[in-house]
């Protein structure tokens, strides 16, 4: 039977309180770590080193909307130039060639092994904090001297495995989804200020 309007008003009003608490329990558990990576970022770029980001489902959309972020720019008033950010999400020959030929696993590793070069950052996005070719992709950053950085949830081996470690504090896709989409908007945002202070209109 088709949810009643009563009951999708009371789905929605709960979802929403759920969004709302978790997102406040980010100040405290996650403000440390959203610092850390910040930073990181800043110095990459700073030393003239790029980001490549990754991640598989809705997490493939927040790549390419993170690096669309720093490619292009977070708030219109704040003029700067460019910052290399790649999502390694959007190339579907590569993807399908490698996938069909090789295995699925590999092609974010892959990537990094043709593009990556010491000192860059590997930002890997899971919501389970587990996924196979975010694990590979970090593994192999690693054995290039690259740095990591791990947008999850709590669960996982990820958070375990990288240089630093978002992990948002829930287990539910839903929530932690929309949680990643603030924290990488916060991330974009205090990497321009701290490269680009005083170039808001």
């Amino acid at each position: 039977m088709a949810m009643r309007e009563e009951a999708m008003r009371a789905r929605m009003a709960a979802h929403m309180h759920e969004g709302a608490l978790l997102r406040q329990q980010l100040i405290t558990c996650c403000a440390d770590s959203v610092l850390q990576a910040a930073k990181l970022m800043t110095d990459t770029f700073r030393a003239g080193g790029k980001i490549l980001i990754a991640g598989n489902g809705g997490s493939a959309a927040d790549s390419q909307h993170f690096a669309a972020e720093f490619m292009s720019r977070l708030r219109r008033d704040f003029i700067r130039p460019p910052l290399p950010a790649i999502a390694l999400t959007t190339d579907t020959s590569f993807l399908t060639a490698f996938s069909n030929d090789e295995n699925f696993a590999g092609v974010f590793a892959r990537q990094i092994e043709g593009l990556g070069k010491a000192g860059d950052i590997f930002f890997g996005i899971s919501t389970s904090g587990s996924s196979g070719n975010v694990v590979k992709a970090i593994e192999q950053a690693h054995k290039q001297g690259l740095h990591s950085i791990g947008l999850t949830g709590v669960t996982g081996t990820i958070p375990k495995m990288v240089t630093v470690s978002i992990a948002v504090p829930s287990q539910e896709t839903q929530l932690i989804q929309e949680a990643h989409l603030a924290l990488e908007h916060l991330l974009c945002e205090f990497v321009e200020e701290s490269l680009f202070e005083g170039s808001a209109k």
